[in-house]
Parts: structure tokens; sequence; C-alpha cells
């Protein structure tokens, strides 16, 4: 539009000039000679414009108008954006924050239009469900309750192989304060650890809402009222805190949980590079913090400052006991070849240690291998996404000799004995003679 603009006045100045006798493209032309009170009479220009005309020329057409910069400052970003909204991450902050991390210097208007300009590369959108009528939000007190629940995602290992994951979530239901983990599956061994690290970061609450997995409920007696797996039973009375199911088939009863998930599915792993399951869940926490401590528009609030100011208060410090400290770290048995499996890889126990249990935990990028009993740790072995034995340097006894020795030579011989002769009567049979 700018250009179109300058395009007429330019061809008012030149007018101008041919009437005042100059022709401004022939070789001759004098910018200096042109008469700036007759010029600005015939085109109507202020003095200082027709100054400034005069400067140029009398070219208010800049030489590269309507052409397109070969470069901006995108250049070089264009591949990490496309991959991200081919991936269907199409949050223009997401993205922002994305490429930011690697060195863009520009600002968010610029990603907002780039991504504007490329819809066409995300996948088509999700067929939204049919509505059942309007709802009523409840909230609870702050440390009242939280929602969990589990997710699963495909990602990337460094070989390029795609591997499924299981994803923890926890938020806070007063102010949103999120928890995220990532496991190989989703047993409840594991469910129990992210659950206790959920409540060293969030503290404890009155009660989590959750829905009715098999890990949690059996199944519901005839008033109603839910039979609990005795193991999380147990767990609940070790912890101290309360659980609510949600009604079955109605997951939005805890619908901040699932928003959560589905954030983490389309934003968080979505064109996210990791070395293995360890750096992914580092970069979770960093991202849980981050998502945290950004102020949200639908409440006016910072999340993580409310949970600091009114939640945490309310809620308990989970107290690190010998019993608590069992969830982190499961019973496996022992195998025949002295190897434990876990996390669907097998580690090595040594020959020395002659129970038929151990116990497992995993601490950043170390499996730690404990005795039964928790008071002594027998290996360590360092985790990895392979899935070759790891074998530790007691695993197996050196024999110092043989277990029997010979006491004389043995001496042996084969001798081969007489065919026995045919029966009478069947020489008809014997057909390599008669040919």
């Amino acid at each position: 539009m700018k250009g179109n603009e300058n395009g007429g006045l330019q061809q008012i100045i030149d007018k101008a000039l041919a009437d005042m006798g100059h022709v401004r493209a022939s070789g001759g032309f004098d910018p200096g000679a042109v008469n700036l009170a007759e010029f600005q009479r015939l085109t109507g220009l202020s003095r200082s414009r027709a100054r400034t005309l005069r400067k140029k020329g009398f070219s208010c057409v800049h030489g590269r108008t309507g052409s397109r910069a070969e470069t901006t400052v995108l250049t070089g970003f264009e591949d990490e954006l496309d991959g991200l909204i081919r991936s269907g991450v199409t949050n223009s902050s997401v993205c922002f924050d994305r490429i930011r991390a690697k060195g863009y210097p520009g600002g968010l208007t610029r990603v907002k239009e780039y991504i504007a300009s490329r819809s066409h590369l995300a996948p088509p959108a999700r067929r939204a469900a049919p509505s059942r009528g309007t709802g009523m939000r409840f909230t609870t007190e702050p440390g009242e309750a939280y929602q969990m629940d589990w997710g699963f995602v495909d990602a990337l290992d460094p070989a390029g192989n795609e591997r499924r994951m299981a994803c923890f979530a926890m938020v806070c239901h007063h102010c949103g304060t999120c928890y995220v983990e990532f496991f190989p599956n989703a047993r409840q061994e594991n469910l129990f650890i992210g659950m206790v690290r959920g409540f060293v970061v969030l503290g404890v609450p009155r009660r989590v809402l959750t829905d009715n997995m098999r890990s949690v409920v059996v199944r519901r007696g005839a008033d109603g009222r839910p039979v609990w797996q005795a193991d999380y039973e147990a767990f609940m009375r070790c912890v101290g805190f309360e659980t609510r199911l949600c009604k079955p088939y109605h997951p939005y009863t805890k619908g901040k949980v699932e928003r959560l998930v589905r954030f983490v599915k389309g934003n968080f792993v979505a064109g996210r590079t990791f070395s293995d399951i360890t750096d992914l869940n580092a970069q979770a926490l960093e991202w849980c913090a981050s998502q945290s401590n950004r102020w949200r528009r639908s409440s006016g609030t910072v999340p993580a400052d409310v949970h600091a100011a009114s939640c945490l208060p309310a809620t308990r410090e989970i107290e690190m006991t010998a019993e608590v400290a069992m969830y982190l770290c499961p019973e496996r048995k022992i195998s025949f070849d002295g190897f434990v499996c876990y996390e669907g890889r097998r580690f090595g126990v040594p020959y020395w240690y002659d129970k038929p249990t151990c116990r497992v935990n995993r601490e950043g990028e170390w499996i730690h291998i404990y005795s039964a009993d928790m008071l002594a740790e027998i290996a360590v072995h360092a985790v990895s996404w392979g899935r070759r034995d790891s074998s530790c340097p007691d695993q197996w006894a050196a024999a110092s000799a043989p277990e029997e020795l010979p006491t004389a030579p043995v001496t042996a011989s084969v001798a081969l004995s007489p065919a026995p002769p045919r029966a009478a009567g069947l020489e008809k049979f014997d057909f390599e003679r008669r040919c």
C-alpha cells in the first residue's frame, strides 16, 4: 500500500518537473536548479518535504520498494518452527520460547505472523465432542485437593527408535501448580514413586482426586463405596491422605489434570530432543517450574506465588520414613543368573548377596540396588536406553580350580561288530545282488 502511494506521488513530482521544464530521468538534470516555490505550488507539498525531495534528487520511491528481504529475523529458525507446526504445536508462546532458547533475537509478533502463514502445515484439528450441557465449576480451598492422572506419549530416542512412555501428572486444584514425571510404564510401583515425588514438591493435601484405575480401586461395593486395592490402601495410610474417585466415564470431573496431560503431549514433548528418560524428566521439572511461574489471565494470578503463599502452609510436608522410602525402591526377585529386571532392562547383583529379593531405585542417571531390608547398597549401575544386560564387578565368583581333577588317564576303544546273517528265503529281496 505504501509503495502504491509513493508511486502516485512520484508521478505528481515528475509532471510538476516537466511543467517547469525539467526532466528527472535525463542525464543533465540538476536538482539544485529547481525553483522550490514553484515546485511547492504545483505539487502542494510543504517546504520541508520539498527540500527533502531535492536532496534525494526528487525521487520518493525506494529502489527496492515492494521486494522482500533476503534474510529476516526468523532466518535459520524456519525449520524448527515448521517441525513444531507439523507436530501440532501452534501455540505462539510455546514456539517463541522454544526458538528463543536457541538464540532467536526477535519478538513474539513475528512468530505469530509466521505460524498464521504456515497454518496449512498443522495436522487437522480434532473433532470436538458434542456438549452435554453446561456445568458448574467447583473450587477447593488451598491444600484441600490435588488431581492426578496417567497419559501416554510417543517419543524418539537418540537412535531414532520410537518409545512409548507413561506420563504421570499431578496438579493442585486450587492454584494450578503442576508436577510431571515420565516412566517406562504405568505400573502401581511407578504410581507410588510419582506421588511421593509430587508430594515432595507440592506438599501432601487432604485428598487426591483420580479416576477408577485398577492400581487404585478394585471395584465398587453394593453400596457404591470403593473397594481399594490393598497396596494402595496401605500407601494412603502410610503417607496420610484420602482419595476421591471420579464418576465413571466422566473425565471432565478432573478437567485440570486432563488438560495438563494434553498440554504436555502437544506442547512439551512435541519437537523436543532428549538423550534419555533422565534428561527428559530434568527438562520436565524445568518446564513445570516455568509454567507455574507464568501469569494466568484466567485467574489473574501466578500459580507458583499462590501455592507458596496459600497452599503450602495448608499442606503437610511428607515425612521420609523408612516405610515411605520402601515405596521409592520397588522389590525385585533375583534371577538364577544373578540379574534383576527394572524398567525393561536387567542389572547384575553380586554373587555374595544370597537373598532371593532386593530393592531397586533410580536416581538420575544411576540405578541403585539395595538389600531387601534397605540396610546396605550392594550395586550401582548407569542408566541407558540400551537393552543390553548390565553386569557388576562381583556378579560371578571366580573359579580358582576345576571342580574335579582326573586321577588316571582315561582310555577307550571302539570295535565294529560283524553284520548279522540274513534270514533264509529273503534272497529275492536283495536287489543290489541281482543287479
